[in-house]
């Protein structure tokens, strides 16, 4: 493999031939291959796009022509050929490279991304700024087949085909084979369609036949008809002419002649411009080609096997929710599960396995996938929606007016809360003890471990009204502690003389660590499992505050709006003159990094959580 830090990268390859780009992406592949077994990441997704940003980069100047990477994921094929790849090591590890495009990162970043769908309107933003301003850049989207299922794709296809403006959508469809139609026939139509003589045939055509005496009118309509009928039977991608679109493929992926060629058709058309590539998903790399979706997010692993080199030492979060739920599931014929083209990531597989008919994937379409599950309660079932915190946010609506003003009994197990790790800003659930505090009908619950999240799941259920349960990602680190039940609210775990800290869900591990810690100061802390955030056990709370006059809330989610905030505002209405310290995430986005360098960084592991205690306690602060 020849070292790509040697390159000068994006400007050697505007004059690198077919050949040297096809050992180019030979290199690339090994490269991505080699760095992400050892830093983690989207390895299948990047495989299978090697030869398109390849040609991308080269056929354009992308600092100062625009691509929005829908998602995002995709994008370290282009970080690599836009001078980051002497970087590339720090890949998704703290105050290192994003995993996602970053506008403050790179001036070839134009827009951060990180949720699916959003491109195309991002796209149409961008063109008609350029055209408002008079300026003269390209702007190039690539979005995946499976982020065109979304609705916000949808109204961004309709309003770019019906805008006119010139602009180039990339479909990167890996989710099927290509067609006999990228032979000679449609090379053709793919340049008939962009053609100057083609527009001007069709001007000249519409004139001169409407001009026609007492027929004209009715003579174009039937030819229209005619062409029309002869579309839909023969030109594949109707769908996207109908939207407005001169529709170009579909063109194989890792054909880089014929992606140059394509591409450079794209550039001379007129208005949108929708160019069809098929791809495989980990090209390259046999174990992901053989499953993509376990090398689409991925850890640490051996090239070789492919085998993760740090194995679960228990199990997930995920698959406990998996497991009770088909085991509620098995007594309870109306309990049914919707996800949003997650079912594996949220451990319903096995749910699906058993009952294909009661499990639905929505695809990317959370908000739809929110309103079809209040259709579900309102007919009788019990529906349950797992989704991950950052995309729940999608639905702020539908759970707010379509469940919540309805009181419909839907359960929402709200997957990857508080901070993920490594995805960064965008995938961090960190906003929804928030945006569910304040929905009226709502109960929001937060397990400490594995098994409290499968007592909060079974009565999540039984509740009759909207409840979110509400668990972070990776393993449940099982705390080995007597359970009570979950309508008996909030647990004490450990009264205090000092001071207590009322921890939600995963902070109880911290809290419990912390009180160790001031333990050993002489300061006799106490721990008490929350539990619920809404509604808060306000009598739990009035006895802790009259055991030590002072109350630690910590959490794993913003200050503002948070379970913190809600606790203060108690004592307040109350009249009660209650010390409280709020530990929370502050007001910002919070950037990539393990969940442990973050916790450290801003104060939220034990140690930090101990020393906030006993500085105050201490009179520093």
């Amino acid at each position: 493999m020849r070292n790509l830090k040697d390159y000068d990268f994006p400007e050697d390859l505007k004059t690198m031939s077919d050949e040297e780009l096809e050992l180019l992406a030979v290199d690339i592949r090994d490269f991505l291959i080699s760095t992400i077994s050892r830093t983690g990441g989207h390895l299948a997704s990047n495989l299978g796009v090697v030869e398109l940003t390849i040609v991308l980069e080269k056929m354009f100047d992308f600092s100062r022509d625009r691509i929005i990477w829908d998602v995002g994921h995709q994008s370290y094929v282009h970080k690599i050929l836009t001078g980051r790849c002497d970087k590339f090591e720090t890949l998704r590890q703290i105050d290192g490279l994003s995993g996602f495009p970053r506008r403050s990162e790179s001036v070839y970043d134009a827009f951060d991304t990180g949720h699916a769908s959003t491109s195309l309107s991002a796209l149409l933003g961008m063109a008609e700024a350029r055209d408002l301003q008079g300026e003269d850049y390209a702007t190039v989207a690539v979005i995946g087949d499976g982020s065109l299922t979304g609705g916000l794709a949808l109204e961004g296809l309709n309003n770019l085909g019906a805008s006119r403006s010139d602009s180039i959508v990339i479909l990167n469809d890996n989710g099927m084979s290509i067609s006999q139609s990228t032979g000679g026939l449609s090379r053709h139509l793919n340049k008939l369609r962009v053609s100057q003589g083609y527009y001007d045939f069709k001007k000249t055509l519409k004139s001169r036949v409407k001009k026609i005496p007492k027929v004209g009118d009715d003579l174009y309509s039937g030819l229209q008809k005619m062409r029309d009928s002869l579309k839909y039977t023969l030109v594949d991608g109707v769908l996207f002419e109908e939207f407005g679109f001169t529709y170009l493929g579909p063109v194989d992926g890792h054909d880089i002649e014929a992606l140059t060629e394509n591409i450079a058709l794209a550039k001379e058309a007129e208005g949108p411009v929708l160019l069809h590539v098929i791809t495989k998903k980990g090209k390259g790399y046999r174990n992901a080609e053989e499953d993509p979706n376990r090398f689409h997010g991925t850890g640490p692993f051996d090239p070789t096997t492919g085998k993760l080199l740090k194995q679960p030492s228990s199990r997930s979060y995920s698959e406990i929710f998996g497991n009770k739920l088909l085991d509620l599931a098995e007594k309870d014929k109306k309990i049914v599960a919707i996800s949003a083209a997650m079912i594996s990531a949220t451990g319903l597989e096995p749910f699906r396995e058993e009952y294909p008919e009661r499990v639905f994937d929505v695809g990317i379409a959370e908000a739809h996938g929110v309103t079809f599950a209040a259709g579900l309660a309102e007919g009788g079932l019990k529906p349950v929606v797992a989704i991950y915190s950052t995309f729940l946010q999608r639905a702020y609506d539908e759970i707010m007016i379509d469940v919540c003003l309805q009181d419909l009994p839907v359960v929402f197990a709200v997957d990857r809360s508080g901070i993920v790790g490594s995805d960064g800003a965008t995938h961090h659930g960190i906003f929804d003890y928030s945006y569910f505090g304040h929905m009226p009908n709502m109960t929001v619950l937060a397990p400490r471990d594995g098994r409290e999240l499968e007592d909060m799941l079974e009565y999540a259920l039984g509740l009759g009204s909207p409840c979110a349960v509400r668990y972070p990602r990776g393993e449940d680190g099982d705390l080995d502690i007597e359970h009570t039940p979950v309508a008996d609210g909030a647990q004490v775990l450990k009264e205090g003389r000092d001071a207590e800290i009322w921890a939600a869900g995963s902070m109880v591990k911290h809290a419990l660590k912390a009180a160790e810690i001031l333990e050993n100061k002489g300061i006799d802390c106490g721990i008490v499992d929350a539990r619920y955030i809404k509604p808060l056990d306000t009598d739990a709370l009035m006895e802790s505050a009259g055991r030590t006059g002072m109350i630690i809330t910590a959490e794993d989610n913003v200050l503002a709006g948070g379970f913190g905030e809600k606790i203060d505002a108690f004592f307040k209405n109350e009249g009660c003159d209650i010390k409280t310290i709020n530990i929370a995430w502050p007001d910002k986005f919070i950037e990539h990094g393990t969940c442990e360098e973050l916790y450290a960084r801003y104060g939220l592991d034990a140690g930090g959580i101990a020393e906030r205690i006993s500085d105050s306690i201490e009179g520093k602060a």
